[in-house]
C-alpha cells in the first residue's frame, strides 16, 4: 500500500481526500436535518424546549447556581417516587440549606439510607434517596410541611412527638424536643449548639429553627393540605375557572404557535404564543398573576397552585402532558375532556383529551388550581 501511495501523484491524493471530506459533511448534515426535521414535525403538537432555569417556580425559590443545576435530577426522581412537582422548590431550598449545593451528597442523605454520614458518595445517589426519604416524611408528617421540614433534621422522633403533643408543628414543640433530645446526649460530648439562640434554652439537639432557615430559601405560601403553592389572587375553578376560559377563548383563531412568543408585549400584539405564555396571558385577564410575561415555562407554571386529583377537575384547572418530555404541553380544561391551548398547528384553540386523540394519550394526571 505504501509503494501504491508513492506512485500516486501528491495533487491527485489531496484532491481525493478533500473530496471524501466534502462527501462525509454532507453525510453529517443530511443527518442533521433529518433529526431536525422529526423534531419540527412533533412541534407542531407540542413545544420542543423550554427557556433555561424553569421549574423551580416563579418567585418561589432563591437558590445558588449549584442548587439549580440539580433541579432536572429533582424533577426526575420526584416522577420516580411519586412525589407532585410543587414540591421542588421546596426540596431545592432544602438541598440549599444542607449542602448549597455541592458536594458528592448534596442532599445529606446518606444517614437516612445507611445510618450514617459519607455512604453516599454520587449527587444522583443523593437526591434520588432525598427525594425518597423527603417523601416517606412528608407522608409520616401527614403533609404538615413544616413538622416535614423539622424532621428531616430532627429525625423520625419529632413526629412521634409532635403526634403526642396536638398533632402539627409549632417552633415551641421544636424547641422542647431538640431540650429533651440534648439532656439524653449531652453526656456524650458530641453535641453541641449550632446556633446561638439555642444556647438560651439549652436546645443544643439538631437545629430547632432549620424549618426556617429552609424557608427563607422560599417565598411561596403553603396551603391548608401542607402543598406549597405560588402565591395567586383567588381559585381557578368554578366561576373563576369560566371567566379564564372566556378569555382565552377570545384568542381562537388570532393567534399563532411561535415558539417563545408570548413573552414580549409585541409579540402578544402580534398573537404570537406559545402553550405556557398563552395560558399566563389568560389568567392575567382575570387578575391572577402566575408569572412575569418573560419567564413563564411549563415547569414554572407546574409547581404552582394545588394539584388536583384528575376525577375532579373542574374547567379552569390546568392541565398538562408529556410530549417531547415530562409536562411538554399545558392547556387549560375546559370540561368534557377538551381543553383550550396553543398548539402548533392551530395556535389558540380547543383540542381533546379523548382516550385514543393525540394529547388524550399524553395526559399524565398532572392537574394544578390556581
Amino acid at each position: 500500500m505504501h509503494i501504491v501511495l508513492q506512485l500516486i501523484p501528491k495533487k491527485y491524493l489531496i484532491g481525493g481526500t478533500l473530496i471524501l471530506l466534502g462527501l462525509s459533511g454532507l453525510l453529517i448534515m443530511s443527518t442533521i436535518v433529518a433529526i431536525t426535521g422529526e423534531f419540527e414535525k412533533d412541534s407542531q403538537q407540542s413545544e420542543v424546549t423550554e427557556i433555561e432555569g424553569g421549574g423551580i417556580g416563579v418567585g418561589t425559590a432563591n437558590v445558588s447556581p449549584e442548587v439549580m443545576k440539580y433541579q432536572p435530577l429533582l424533577e426526575k426522581y420526584a416522577q420516580k417516587h411519586g412525589l407532585d412537582a410543587s414540591y421542588v422548590p421546596i426540596m431545592m431550598a432544602l438541598m440549599m440549606q444542607e449542602s448549597g449545593g455541592r458536594g458528592n451528597d448534596p442532599m445529606q442523605s446518606s444517614e437516612s439510607k445507611c445510618g450514617r454520614v459519607g455512604c453516599i458518595q454520587n449527587p444522583e445517589a443523593s437526591i434520588d434517596q432525598g427525594v425518597k426519604h423527603f417523601k416517606d416524611v412528608l407522608e409520616k408528617a401527614k403533609y404538615d410541611l413544616k413538622l416535614c421540614l423539622q424532621s428531616y433534621n430532627f429525625g423520625p422522633g419529632f413526629i412521634n412527638f409532635v403526634m403526642k403533643n396536638g398533632g402539627q408543628y409549632t417552633k415551641e414543640l421544636a424547641i422542647k424536643f431538640s431540650q429533651i433530645q440534648y439532656q439524653k446526649v449531652k453526656h456524650t460530648g458530641n453535641y453541641h449548639c449550632v446556633r446561638p439562640e439555642a444556647i438560651p434554652y439549652n436546645a443544643c439537639y439538631g437545629d430547632f429553627l432549620y424549618t426556617d432557615a429552609v424557608l427563607k430559601y422560599y417565598t411561596g405560601t403553603i396551603t391548608a393540605d401542607g402543598k406549597p403553592a405560588a402565591p395567586v389572587s383567588s381559585g381557578s375553578g368554578g366561576k373563576s375557572g369560566v371567566k379564564v376560559i372566556d378569555a382565552g377563548k377570545t384568542l381562537i383563531g388570532k393567534t399563532r404557535y411561535v415558539f417563545g412568543g408570548g413573552r414580549s408585549q409585541s409579540d402578544i400584539n402580534a398573537g404570537r404564543f406559545d402553550c405556557s405564555s398563552f395560558v399566563r396571558w389568560a389568567f392575567e385577564q382575570v387578575g391572577m398573576n402566575v408569572g412575569p410575561m418573560s419567564g413563564v415555562t411549563t415547569d414554572t407554571l407546574k409547581t404552582q397552585g394545588q394539584a388536583i386529583n384528575p376525577k375532579d377537575m373542574k374547567p379552569g384547572d390546568v392541565v398538562f402532558f408529556d410530549t417531547y418530555k415530562i409536562d411538554g404541553h399545558v392547556g387549560i380544561y375546559v370540561g368534557n375532556n377538551q381543553f383550550l391551548g396553543c398548539q402548533g398547528k392551530t395556535g389558540v384553540a380547543i383540542a381533546s383529551m379523548e382516550k385514543g386523540t393525540y394529547f388524550g394519550e399524553r395526559f399524565n394526571g398532572r392537574v394544578k388550581r390556581f
